[in-house]
């Protein structure tokens, strides 16, 4: 593929695929805001995939390889966040204080 195709794949997946999940991670139930904070982690790394194809440095790869390792520790630590602890969790917590 050649150079002009990869750019404009690139900005075609950022304008088309970067900003519907970031809107999709700023609005809605946190369900919601989890699916669009994990389409903006994948969508990042698709384009830093095409960005390294272009740059033709394969020592670059090791940025989008962190960035998945951090994008789904990223989910973990949302969806702890975001959990709703059981009614019957709360009641026995606050009689042990």
């Amino acid at each position: 593929m050649s150079p002009t195709a990869l750019r404009i794949v690139t900005l075609v997946l950022i304008v088309g695929g970067l900003g519907p999940a970031a809107l999709l991670a700023c609005r809605g139930q946190a369900a919601e805001r989890l699916i669009g904070l994990e389409l903006v982690g994948a969508t990042l790394l698709a384009v830093m995939l095409l960005v390294v194809q272009l740059s033709g440095e394969s020592y670059e790869l090791i940025v989008p390889t962190a960035l998945v390792v951090l994008s789904f520790a990223g989910t973990l630590v949302f969806t702890r966040l975001v959990h709703e602890p059981d009614e019957e969790q709360e009641e026995g917590d606050q009689g042990d204080r």
